[in-house]
């Protein structure tokens, strides 16, 4: 079990946060052995609640019993495998310990749990007890005294709330799981279907949309036909193209790329066919052109639409006939090249407007593939932002996610520069807050908060003022609203998605006043 990936799932960051805030209390992982990775490895994190505990296992004795406590909790998840509730059970310092068992599968995983709060407050002679007992494991520590006026007493009603916030991270993790176990059937079947998404596993996402595309692309990648993926700059149109190439009868032969707006036409010439020598000044030798260097293989021409009409008639010469001529050349030469081609233009208005060749377009235009903005597909952002966080995370930088807040805030972006802007805003909140564990929303940059709340304020995702349960309704109505934009008002998939009904999402919605200005339901792929 991955532990390290199920710490930044933004679910359990979120629930950790609330946690912190509402009990000052440390959220821990115990594994199916009944281990603590974090107090094994000297990472757990400073928290009022834990104040004396940590003063404990500061000791090697007081380490001992600690996990000696945890084991016994880990034995009655073992030995009743049809507790699957959380259960609170003093520890040796008479702490309650509140856990909630992990299964995935039906197979038991570990728990959930906190420590470090009291069911009642202490009696005088109790509390002196407690004082002797760490001065017993910790006889030079200065800060008894506050670490034991430091406790909290967890009142009926906040434990049942403890408990199903436990409840749900427990959930939350097994339904991560699961999905995990689901991709690795998928890809495991791929091979008898003739591939699926996971030969396109670089690309990330699992949206609606981009299973559209891989479905496209299983079919496309197996043919010689020319293609045509259209999008707006910054979603990935080269990154598509690679795969169609990597995935093809090709994938052994060059892969080679020319972004058609990066030179002048005399130059985009001279790159595209190559030139004699002295076909121009300067021309001293010979050059092979980029056509000939993707003999055999893949040529990627990027943003198409900026080709001038000069060179579009080349260029449909060298797709109709598979001949070209060099700048300043007069014997035509041969090559078998796979063109696959891009634009964030409309080409068919181009064509209407007359500045781009119907009949090239027709011809590039053989199989197209739509690359949606990142603003239609809002549900990949966070397995992006994963993905950019490990990819640009750098030795000596502690960050591993993103605060609730920050996350949020993201999503209520429409970003223009799409995947590209996103990787960039990642790298540089790894550069801005690498020594911080969670990244904050006012690391953001500025035209981020500006665009999506003037003036650079964010509310966060959670309510954390008033009543916890207040709070957790708060964070209810937010997950429910951002699942409805998601998924198109699609109510059985965002149910699915949340681990409930449909008839108590409908009920949910309605309490919440969530279907006023919806579109229809839209249950097709439900």
């Amino acid at each position: 079990m991955d532990r390290e990936r199920h710490q930044n799932l933004q679910s359990i960051i979120m629930l950790r946060e609330i946690i912190r805030k509402w009990w000052r209390a440390e959220l821990h992982f115990a594994d199916r052995h009944g281990q603590v990775l974090d107090w094994n490895r000297g990472e757990a994190i400073a928290s009022a609640a834990s104040a004396c505990c940590r003063l404990a296992r500061n000791s090697r004795e007081g380490l001992r019993r600690c996990n000696q406590s945890v084991r016994e909790l880990h034995e009655q998840f073992l030995g009743n495998r049809r507790l699957r509730r959380a259960i609170v059970q003093p520890c040796h310092l008479q702490f309650s310990l509140v856990a909630a068992p992990l299964y995935v599968q039906d197979e038991y995983e570990g728990f959930l749990f906190v420590e470090g709060l009291l069911r009642e407050p202490l009696t005088a002679g109790a509390r002196e007890g407690l004082r002797a007992r760490l001065r017993e494991l910790q006889p030079a520590a200065l800060d008894v005294e506050r670490a034991v006026e430091r406790l909290l007493v967890l009142d009926d009603d906040n434990l049942e709330k403890l408990t199903v916030l436990l409840e749900y991270g427990t959930g939350e993790i097994a339904a991560y799981e699961a999905e995990r176990a689901r991709e690795v059937e998928r890809a495991q079947e791929a091979p008898a279907r003739g591939g699926a998404n996971a030969r396109f596993g670089h690309i990330i996402g699992r949206s609606a949309a981009l299973q559209e595309i891989f479905k496209v692309l299983e079919k496309v990648s197996n043919s010689e036909a020319t293609v045509l993926i259209n999008g707006e700059s910054g979603t990935g149109k080269e990154l598509v193209a690679r795969a169609i190439h990597d995935n093809g009868p090709r994938r052994n032969a060059p892969f080679v790329v020319q972004n058609c707006s990066a030179f002048n036409d005399n130059l985009l010439e001279s790159a595209l066919f190559g030139h004699m020598r002295g076909a121009f000044t300067g021309a001293v030798r010979d050059k092979k052109g980029l056509f000939e260097t993707a003999d055999t293989g893949t040529f990627f021409l990027d943003e198409v639409g900026d080709m001038s009409p000069a060179l579009q008639v080349k260029l449909l010469r060298v797709l109709q006939e598979g001949t070209f001529l060099p700048v300043g050349g007069t014997q035509p030469r041969e090559v078998d090249v796979r063109v696959v081609a891009a634009t964030h233009k409309d080409l068919g208005e181009m064509v209407k407007r007359g500045e781009f060749r119907e009949d090239l377009y027709y011809r590039i235009n053989v199989i197209r593939v739509h690359l949606p903005p990142l603003r239609e597909r809002r549900d990949d952002l966070p397995l992006l932002v994963d993905h950019f966080l490990r990819k640009h995370h750098r030795e000596g930088q502690r960050a591993r996610g993103l605060s609730p807040e920050a996350l949020a805030l993201l999503g209520r972006y429409a970003w223009p520069g799409n995947v590209r802007e996103l990787e960039n805003e990642m790298e540089r909140l790894l550069v801005l807050g690498g020594d911080l564990e969670l990244l904050p929303a006012d690391l953001i940059s500025s035209r981020i908060r500006d665009a999506v709340s003037p003036g650079g304020s964010s509310s966060p995702l959670p309510r954390l003022t008033g009543s916890l349960h207040e709070a957790v309704e708060a964070l209810e109505r937010e997950m429910i609203h951002q699942g409805l934009l998601r998924t198109g008002n699609n109510k059985s998939r965002l149910a699915r998605e949340l681990g409930i009904s449909r008839s108590n999402l409908i009920l949910k919605i309605a309490r919440y006043g969530l279907d006023a200005g919806l579109p229809p339901d839209a249950e097709a792929d439900a």
